[in-house]
Parts: C-alpha cells; sequence; structure tokens
C-alpha cells in the first residue's frame, strides 16, 4: 500500500491525483545496480489510500472532514481508504497532543466510521526532537527531524487504542 497525503493547504485534490497516476503503468528512465541506462517499467499500484495530515487551514482528522474525503474519493471512482497522519497539522504542530487526536479517531472508528483504515504517528524512542550540531553531543534516541512522542507515550497510545477498539476492529478485518 501507498499513502499520499493531502497538500499543506488542506485540500485532498494533489492525494487524489497521486493516487490515480498510481493505479497506472508507467515507464521511467532509470539506472541499473551496474551503472547502466534503461527504461524501468511498473505496473501500477491499486492499493493507495489518502493520508489527512491537516493544513494551513488547520486540522482534517474530525469525522466531517474525513467523510468529506470519503465523498470525494468515491467521486473520483476511487476506494474510501483513509489513513489520518495523529501529528503535523492534525496536531498544531505539537506532538504531545498526538495521544488525543489518537483518541478522536479511536471515537470516529467506536462509530463506525468505515473509510479509516489506520494512523501514522511521530514515534522514537525519546520525546522531543533536537537540533544536529557538529559541535554538540546528541541525546540517543531523541529525532533530529520532527518532534516526536516518546516509546513510552507511544505505547501507551497503542494499548489504549487496541483495549477501546479491541470489539470494534476485528468486524472490519477483509477475509
Amino acid at each position: 500500500p501507498v499513502g499520499f497525503k493531502n497538500g499543506t493547504n488542506g485540500t485532498v485534490q494533489i492525494a487524489i491525483d497521486g493516487i490515480r497516476s498510481a493505479a497506472h503503468p508507467h515507464h521511467f528512465l532509470a539506472v541499473t545496480k551496474q551503472g547502466l541506462a534503461a527504461i524501468a517499467a511498473t505496473r501500477g499500484n491499486p492499493a493507495c489510500h489518502v493520508i489527512l495530515r491537516g493544513g494551513n487551514t488547520g486540522p482534517n482528522y474530525d469525522a466531517d472532514s474525513v467523510r468529506a474525503v470519503a465523498a470525494q474519493l468515491s467521486a473520483a471512482g476511487l476506494p474510501e481508504r483513509i489513513m489520518i497522519d495523529l501529528s503535523h497539522a492534525n496536531s498544531d504542530k505539537d506532538h504531545a497532543r498526538q495521544p488525543a487526536v489518537a483518541e478522536a479517531v479511536a471515537r470516529q472508528l467506536e462509530g463506525g466510521s468505515p473509510c479509516v483504515l489506520g494512523v501514522m504517528m511521530e514515534s522514537f524512542l525519546e520525546d522531543g526532537r533536537q537540533d544536529h550540531e557538529r559541535s554538540e553531543q546528541l541525546v540517543y534516541g531523541q529525532s533530529i527531524t520532527d518532534a516526536c512522542m516518546s516509546w513510552e507515550t507511544t505505547a501507551a497510545v497503542l494499548r489504549k487504542s487496541r483495549e477501546r477498539l479491541a470489539e470494534v476492529l476485528p468486524g472490519r478485518r477483509a477475509p
């Protein structure tokens, strides 16, 4: 499966266009392992989904936003498959808000939202982030890119979600 994030302006058309493109075969110029030029061919990938990350206009993980995106996917003739990014604009760029976003998504799943297929989160061993300065010692296990939840927080979010959704999720799995 391949996910396509909505644009930073919050619109999903760029993701829908990406899904449409990825579903079709393509040919492109590539370099082989031996360093030779070659034409590569792909068969296309029908297992794609939209990732809602929020945007300049704010979060888009709420039930109304998810329903609107599902309607757009349906109108485009695409499967209504949506993953929700708990971080980025959906958490107001505050990694500590990811557990609250996970709770809101769990409520949607409990309510029967059929199109949310999963979540993604910013997670690492240690909480937060750090700058990568050559003159300073890095904190082992702390991100040098996006701020992340600690491993302990991540495990707690996953445990809570599993417990909360234990009765809901088995009925959603494909045979």
